[in-house]
C-alpha cells in the first residue's frame, strides 16, 4: 500500500487514469457501432439490448437490467425505442403480472446474422495484432475489471442507502 491508502500500480504515475483509455475504447466503441447500425435505424446503446435478447429471448426488463448492469430508467428507455422501431415486443410476465417480457419480433430475429456479423468484425478489430495467448488474457482482464467496479459501485450504493 502507498501513503494514500491504495494499491500502487508499476506503470502508472499517481496523476494518471486507465479510465482515460477505457473511457476512449468505450467512446471509439461507440462511434463504430453507430456507423455500423446506421443503416438500420439503431444506436449504438440498443445493440447490448439487442445481443442480450438474441441470447435471452423472454427475460423481464429487471433481469435485462441486471444482466447488463443497466439502471431501469435507461432499460425502459432503450426497451421504448426498439419497440416503436418494431425489433421488440413486451408482453406481460405470466409469473408477475405486474412486469413484462421482453421479446425480439419477427423484424429483431432478422437482426441476428447483421448483428453477429458487427460484433465478429468489432472484436477483430480491438484484437488486431493479439496472439492467442494475450487475446484470452485481455478478456479475462477486462471482464475482471468489470466485476471489480460493479462490486465496488453495489458496495457504494448498498452504504449510501
Amino acid at each position: 500500500m502507498n501513503e494514500s491508502g491504495h494499491g500502487s500500480i508499476c506503470c502508472i504515475k499517481k496523476h494518471e487514469s486507465i479510465g482515460r483509455d477505457i473511457s476512449h475504447l468505450f467512446r471509439s466503441i461507440n462511434i463504430y457501432l453507430s456507423k455500423e447500425l446506421e443503416p438500420y435505424g439503431i444506436g449504438s446503446g440498443q445493440f447490448p439490448f439487442l445481443m442480450r435478447l438474441l441470447h435471452h429471448e423472454g427475460v423481464s426488463q429487471e433481469s435485462l437490467a441486471s444482466m447488463l448492469r443497466y439502471d431501469r430508467a435507461t432499460i425502459t428507455r432503450s426497451v421504448n425505442k426498439l419497440e416503436d422501431l418494431g425489433f421488440v415486443s413486451r408482453k406481460r410476465d405470466p409469473n408477475d403480472k405486474r412486469a413484462y417480457c421482453i421479446y425480439l419480433t419477427d423484424k429483431g430475429h432478422e437482426m441476428e446474422s447483421v448483428l453477429f456479423d458487427i460484433s465478429a468484425k468489432l472484436n477483430d478489430v480491438l484484437l488486431k495484432g493479439f496472439n492467442d495467448e494475450e487475446k484470452a488474457m485481455f478478456i479475462a482482464l477486462i471482464g475482471k475489471a468489470a466485476m471489480n467496479i460493479a462490486e465496488e459501485n453495489e458496495t457504494r450504493k448498498t452504504l449510501n442507502g
